[in-house]
């Protein structure tokens, strides 16, 4: 949100009370506590201007948190859940020269002699991070709103916002912010977190996340549920201007110094990924969205996907398995399964994981709605009347988790579910919330909800499933997230378009969303908006099945590969082949997601972050550490595509290899372009990597360590650990080998003697 018009001028209406003196400073072993006001020229300025108290501590080593407050107003939340580890501080200095508030390798040095009020973040050796300087702290009052009247004279209401401007360095770059479709680098935009069902063609965003990362190697996380407004470079040039609704704002900067470890201990503070099961990175099926099925339809797509010899995973039964208007009720429509238990049983005697979809919303004509209105677990008006509105489902109203019965409740008929033999729910939108002339039940503030209703939404369905299953047994596959949804895998990115465009805009999506701490993420094969090529169809799988996690779905129309020839049969078939043999090394480094908080599937950057070129790359990405992967977004299957400089203390004679022809290899540091036809892109294994594969494996879930191989990409330096997961159990290493470098081979020591291949 922008207050001002350039530099000197305030918007109509907007008048900003400034803070450049520090009056008051006192401190402990814990926290410096200081009252910040605007310039004190002389003893009557101290008089009729806004103050701001300010609190400096650090929930864990190498975080400082700021929270400014202008009015101590009573707060009603609710509030993210942040794990505090009482680090150990140095805290220096006194008023009238500069404070110095210390934890691990970051500083803040606060100028406290009058009229001089600026803030300094350091790092390592001293270097600047980031800091507020002249006029970056403020209390702002908007009198264009309705709460402004001007009858009201000298008690004239304004409407309040908190802003704090953070500075930035030539050159630096700002990422992350949620899951954003449009420009990968946020510099110049203006973005406003609040989660809306927007498609993935616009500037609103399904998954908002107060949280960004810097070229510089810090992240700013600002703890606040509600929305916040970031004006990245777009309202002043050299700052990012943060603003919140009230009368409070409480950030973190987060230090690295790289990126990864700026993640690292992001998610420390707001939770880690949690690892989901083995079954879930193999090929998932659904209905699509509006078409018309039954059970004849859907053994008619998995008899199909037999005859082709295509390994699926899971079915996904979208909308209409319950019937239309009584979304939700939690029962299959008995007029095209009539014996549903019995249908599903048969399907998980294939081998088929289940999932269906849901939502919150509960429609007037579902007959869980009288039952959910006389027990109160709905949102209601402040009149007293349930909320209901026409936009989705008819009279539907609103499941209120912050009320425990109705957790329980609506966990009760998921319960049902998964007894049925449901393993996974597509918890479907979260972001159409009311945040005005609403209650909840435990009186939290309705706007600070509209964002944080995702998380305890998709929680409330993560604990049915981790209760009936148990640990890592199932996962949902949620549309909406907020800060600490990272803990409720998977995630996938909503409606694109069946577009090349729109295909694009996915991976910057993803890309952008893994920068906020989650780890494992999907996307809709094909597009859903629309219908497919079979040119896009055949490039979106490649895409898809070197994602973290993988989904045919459509809206309108069906996304069985042979609608659109059987050569987009051969390259589905190929390409889930390819990602199931990629189960060792996908567990590996899901568990080192959830153990820091790096994302399977990454940005360039994340992993090469002394290459200056890696910064600009939104049109490829990382495979866990050592697989490069760059999407053909055209039908010619021309494809550009850079390769990251080796890292220092790498021999020269290190080169990335193709994956699909080993004869081909590639120096850091450079461009390429290739053309590719439909069985292959480039997918490129890093230099110095150790790959762990089973091309024996059948689906992921599968136990088979006799055709364990590992992909030797040397030559290899140092020590290198394997971690072989336990499929049945995915948060935990079952074996670790040691690989060791013997000239150009390497020796390996374990339980288990794999096959080893040398690409190069």
């Amino acid at each position: 949100m922008k207050f001002t018009e350039g530099m000197w001028r305030m918007r109509e209406g907007m008048h900003i009370d400034w803070m450049g003196h520090v009056e008051q400073a006192r401190h402990n072993d814990h926290k410096l506590d200081m009252l910040l006001t605007s310039t004190v020229i002389s003893i009557s300025d101290k008089k009729s201007s806004a103050t701001i108290t300010t609190r400096i501590t650090s929930p864990t080593k190498d975080i400082i948190g700021v929270k400014f407050v202008h009015w101590n107003l009573e707060e009603h939340g609710p509030y993210f859940h942040l794990h505090h580890h009482n680090p150990k501080l140095s805290i220096s200095g006194k008023k009238g020269e500069n404070i110095d508030f210390s934890s691990g390798s970051l500083k803040l040095s606060v100028n406290t002699a009058p009229n001089e009020l600026g803030f300094k973040y350091t790092g390592v050796n001293g270097v600047k991070v980031t800091s507020h300087s002249f006029r970056s702290i403020g209390y702002v009052r908007d009198q264009t709103t309705n709460k402004s009247q001007h009858q009201d004279g000298l008690f004239m209401e304004s409407e309040g916002y908190m802003l704090a401007a953070l500075d930035l360095g030539v050159g630096e770059k700002i990422y992350g912010l949620g899951e954003r479709f449009g420009p990968f680098i946020k510099n110049g935009q203006s973005i406003v977190i609040s989660n809306e069902d927007g498609g993935t063609s616009s500037e609103l965003a399904y998954k908002n996340i107060p949280f960004y990362l810097s070229s510089k190697g810090y992240g700013v996380f600002v703890n606040d549920s509600g929305k916040v407004n970031f004006e990245v470079q777009s309202e002043r040039t050299t700052r990012v201007n943060i603003s919140t609704l009230g009368e409070s704002l409480e950030y973190f900067v987060i230090y690295g110094p790289t990126p990864k470890e700026v993640l690292n201990k992001y998610t420390a503070l707001t939770g880690r990924p949690v690892v989901p099961p083995s079954w879930s990175y193999n090929l998932w099926l659904t209905t699509s969205f509006t078409t018309s099925y039954d059970e004849k339809t859907v053994t008619s797509f998995l008899d199909g996907f037999k005859m082709r010899d295509i390994p699926l995973g899971v079915f996904h039964f979208d909308c209409f398995w319950m019937k239309a208007f009584q979304w939700c009720d939690f029962k299959f429509n008995e007029d095209v399964f009539p014996d549903a238990a019995g249908y599903l049983k048969r399907l998980k005697e294939q081998g088929l994981k289940i999932c269906v979809w849901i939502n919150s919303y509960i429609g007037q004509a579902s007959p869980l709605f009288e039952e959910g209105k006389k027990a109160g677990y709905f949102i209601k008006r402040t009149d007293g009347q349930v909320f209901q509105c026409d936009n989705w489902q008819a009279g539907m109203a609103l499941v209120d988790f912050t009320n425990p019965g109705a957790c329980e409740w609506y966990g009760s008929y998921l319960r049902k579910l998964v007894d049925m033999g449901v393993d996974s729910f597509k918890t479907d939108f979260g972001e159409r919330v009311p945040f005005m002339n609403v209650v909840y039940h435990d009186g939290s503030d309705p706007v600070k909800m509209h964002n944080y209703y995702s998380l305890l939404y998709n929680r409330c369905v993560n604990n049915v499933l981790t209760d009936a299953l148990g640990k890592s047994k199932g996962c949902l596959f949620a549309r909406s997230a907020t800060v600490g949804c990272q803990q409720f895998p998977v995630h996938w990115c909503g409606d694109p378009e069946s577009t090349f465009e729109a295909m694009a805009e996915c991976l910057r999506g993803g890309l952008s969303f893994g920068l906020g701490g989650f780890g494992f993420w999907a996307h809709d094969i094909g597009g859903f908006e629309g219908t497919p090529s079979a040119a896009l169809y055949k490039r979106w799988t490649q895409f898809g099945l070197l994602s973290s996690h993988s989904r045919l779905h459509g809206s309108a129309s069906y996304r069985v590969p042979w609608i659109y020839g059987e050569d987009c049969s051969k390259v589905l078939r190929d390409f889930v082949k390819l990602k199931i043999s990629l189960t060792p090394y996908l567990l590996q480094h899901a568990l080192k997601a959830h153990r820091n908080g790096t994302p399977l599937m990454r940005a360039i950057f994340l992993e090469f972050p002394e290459d200056l070129d890696a910064y600009n790359i939104d049109t490829q990405f990382l495979l866990g550490p050592d697989l490069l992967v760059a999407p053909v977004f055209n039908e010619e299957g021309t494809v550009a595509f850079y390769v990251p400089l080796s890292e220092t203390g790498e021999s020269l004679s290190a080169k990335w290899v193709s994956w699909f022809d080993h004869e081909k290899v590639y120096e850091g540091g450079k461009w390429y372009t290739e053309k590719h036809g439909f069985d292959t892109l480039p997918l490129l294994v890093r230099p110095g990597a150790v790959v762990p594969i089973n091309r024996q494996l059948r689906a992921a879930q599968d136990v088979n360590e006799e055709g364990l191989e590992l992909l030797v990409n040397g030559p290899v330096l140092g020590t290198v650990t394997v971690e072989l997961v336990d499929p049945d159990q995915t948060d935990a290493a079952r074996r670790t080998l040691q690989v060791e470098p013997d000239g150009e081979m390497v020796t390996v020591s374990g339980h288990v003697q794999p096959k080893i291949t040398y690409l190069h």
